[in-house]
């Protein structure tokens, strides 16, 4: 499904990814882990297309089509979803309005006409009672007073409605306390099936108490320095990240 291969990229004339290689196949769920600064929502935002980030060089594929070249628009009509860590606030924009936009935009950037509200309506009831997401919270504007759970729920509501190919969840265990993370991760849970794939990306182990992942990589300086199954994530919160710089400096 997704092949990247040899990605370098910078910001600010800043090299930050170093040649990265990696391939998603539909069905799996693939953990990225690192420390700060090593690079790991800059590859989110090469996936998505974020154009502040400048690829130097390689080369991004999904379902053997090259997307290297496309803004994120053109990403998301493609099937890419991104949760961002800090969603931002659209005061006099509905949860509900939002999502109808985002659909028709989707089906209209593929030639198809608007869904009809009639099935728009029942997809929203559907999708909202799998997330076990009140309908009063639908008609709230757009993350405007939400929590920081409420604003990940919507998040997966928004990744429930647009059913991505592939969606990239960055750091969206970050705040959340013990019960927001277990609803967030129950639906991703729940949105997971074998056409599509999901990459997260965490620092910490326990948010793959709950998505388990079928590979764990481990970035550093902006290069996948090891990658495992899930035992390599708990492996990493017991000894943290200097026994991997160790290993390779050997």
């Amino acid at each position: 499904m997704l092949h990247i291969k040899d990605v370098h990229a910078r910001v600010e004339e800043k090299d930050i990814l170093k040649g990265i290689s990696l391939n998603v196949n539909a069905g799996e769920v693939h953990a990225i882990m690192g420390p700060n600064g090593s690079g790991k929502s800059t590859l989110a935002s090469v996936i998505s297309g974020k154009e502040e980030f400048e690829l130097t060089q390689g080369e991004i594929t999904l379902n053997s089509e090259d997307i290297t070249e496309l803004d994120p628009e053109e990403r998301a009509h493609k099937g890419i979803f991104l949760s961002f860590q800090y969603p931002i606030e659209i005061p006099g924009v509905s949860v509900t309005n939002f999502i109808k936009t985002a659909i028709n935009e989707n089906r209209k950037a593929k030639g198809l006409e608007d869904m009809p509200a009639s099935d728009m309506l029942k997809m929203i009831r559907e999708k909202a009672d799998l997330l076990e997401i009140d309908r009063k919270f639908l008609s709230r504007s757009l993350n405007e007073g939400f929590s920081g759970g409420e604003k990940k729920r919507n998040e997966i509501f928004q990744m429930a409605m647009l059913e991505p190919k592939l969606a990239i969840l960055d750091e969206t265990d970050s705040g959340l306390d013990i019960d927001a993370l277990k609803v967030v991760a129950n639906g991703v849970n729940k949105l997971k099936a074998k056409d599509n794939a999901v990459i997260v990306i965490t620092h910490y182990q326990r948010l793959l108490d709950y998505i388990v992942p079928d590979f764990v990589h481990v970035l550093m300086d902006g290069k996948i320095v090891k990658s495992g199954t899930k035992e390599l994530a708990y492996e990493l919160e017991e000894k943290g990240y200097d026994w991997i710089k160790e290993e390779l400096v050997k």
